[in-house]
């Protein structure tokens, strides 16, 4: 699975992401966690330009009744995703990239967790595939909202965790964001494991463990 990760890396976005119209101002951050709102790429579906939003992470699908639904969406299986009921539209027309400097996950070791940053060993950034939705179910603004794509681990993440998100490399970007392409397909033949000869991992401070901490210290190494 991908549970949190960290923003505060993506400066090279412009250069990693071409035709990129327009985005927000980002804060750096480095433990953005479920529920909370994170930069995202999207593509006009009219024009073909790239602009990055920020979205709530958990998908909350359209039909929701509730959408304290999207609290528990915030992972979709990439094998099975383009048929489940909340994510099979979103898969069609919906799909996204989530940009982060890396990503982190919890290796279980007697009775504790250890986390671990993952990321590029030459430090530029990741593109996560994800899948958006639009909530209009309640008195408020619309709610936009998004789930992260999971494969099995490659030979870096797989000590660590049995899932890791799926990390597309740029050669696939315009396929996947085109919102044209719904050729479930050729879509699902780029959900694999990202390259393990580009990534590393490392422990890092439990300090991470709380949703509340943030800054460098989160992926600063752990003391031996």
């Amino acid at each position: 699975m991908c549970g949190r990760f960290s923003q505060a890396q993506i400066t090279e976005l412009d250069r990693e992401i071409a035709r990129l119209l327009e985005a927000p101002p980002l804060e750096p951050r480095y433990n953005v966690a479920p529920t909370q709102d994170a930069a995202v790429v999207r593509e006009r579906p009219d024009g073909g330009d790239r602009v990055v939003h920020l979205l709530r992470w958990g998908l909350i699908p359209r039909w929701a009744r509730d959408p304290a639904i999207g609290n528990r969406m915030i992972n979709a299986r990439s094998e099975t995703a383009s048929e489940k009921p909340a994510f099979k539209t979103p898969f069609l027309r919906q799909r996204c990239l989530v940009p982060v400097g890396g990503f982190y996950e919890w290796q279980k070791t007697g009775g504790a967790k250890q986390p671990y940053f993952i990321r590029r060993h030459d430090g530029r950034p990741l593109l996560l595939a994800g899948l958006w939705d639009r909530w209009e179910g309640g008195p408020e603004e619309p709610v936009d909202s998004f789930t992260i794509l999971t494969t099995e681990p490659n030979e870096v993440v797989a000590p660590i965790h049995n899932r890791m998100p799926v990390i597309l490399p740029r050669e696939h970007h315009d396929a996947w964001l085109d919102p044209a392409n719904r050729d479930v397909t050729a879509l699902r033949a780029l959900l694999w494991p990202f390259a393990a000869g580009e990534m590393t991992a490392y422990p890092v401070s439990r300090y991470v463990n709380s949703p509340k901490n943030e800054g460098p210290e989160c992926v600063s190494p752990a003391d031996p």
